[in-house]
């Protein structure tokens, strides 16, 4: 089986992540990258072919390849996008490893966390985020086991949205979020991979479903190299 074009593939993934090939630059044309790697064109389509899929770069109608920024990722503030939403632009590169599931009630210190009712059952659950290997995100969530009933551990290394969207036919409103930055705890430098890193970067949120009902309250701890928080504004 030949598989040059998947070594060429990792080839020019590696320059990418290393910034050998700098974001924002078009790569090579297909002619120079078959005498580069010493190929036929058709095997160079398909090296470029994984490079799209996997979100290195990015194809541009009649200028080639350009490719994109990867040190980095976008994620809006004030929308409500799932982590396997913003995946899908990142292929293999993304994946997500359940460390905690279980079931529990809300006491007084977690109800004044949460913003959930004394004695509330709810799913308690740990997700750590890889992105190119690395652990860089640690989501810990509560969801409400009233308001999204059958959950279980595929549906949460998949995505929860999905299941409470398209399973459950319930509308995800709008959310309440607070943005700080925190030293690590003792649970995200076991979990992440922060060495180097001081601080992290914290997302608390409280999310509602279209009748008001909050039905998830959810900490996101990022490592800051790896993320920008995006919004948009217009001045009235």
């Amino acid at each position: 089986m030949n598989n040059k074009f998947i070594q060429i593939y990792e080839d020019i993934a590696g320059r990418i992540r290393n910034g050998d090939i700098e974001a924002g630059t078009l790569l090579q044309s297909e002619l120079d990258l078959s005498e580069r790697y010493q190929t036929s064109r058709e095997t160079i389509r398909k090296a470029l072919k994984m490079l799209y899929e996997e979100g290195y770069i990015q194809k541009i109608q009649g200028k080639g390849s350009i490719v994109l920024d990867i040190r980095k990722i976008d994620f809006p503030v004030s929308g409500l996008v799932s982590f396997k939403e913003l995946a899908q632009k990142m292929g293999h590169r993304a994946q997500t490893v359940v460390k905690l599931f279980e079931e529990q009630g809300i006491d007084q210190t977690l109800s004044q966390k949460t913003s959930f009712g004394l004695n509330e059952q709810v799913w308690q659950i740990n997700r750590v985020r890889i992105v190119d290997g690395e652990h860089v995100i640690l989501d810990k969530d509560y969801i409400s086991q009233r308001l999204i009933p059958g959950l279980n551990q595929e549906i949460c290394n998949d995505s929860i949205y999905e299941y409470i969207e398209q399973k459950l036919g319930l509308s995800i409103s709008y959310a309440k979020k607070e943005i700080l930055v925190e030293e690590p705890t003792a649970e995200d430098r076991e979990l992440l991979d922060l060495d180097g890193f001081h601080n992290v970067v914290v997302v608390r949120s409280q999310v509602y479903l279209e009748d008001t009902s909050q039905f998830q309250y959810t900490e996101s701890r990022h490592r800051p190299d790896k993320f920008t928080f995006v919004d948009f504004a217009r001045r009235k």
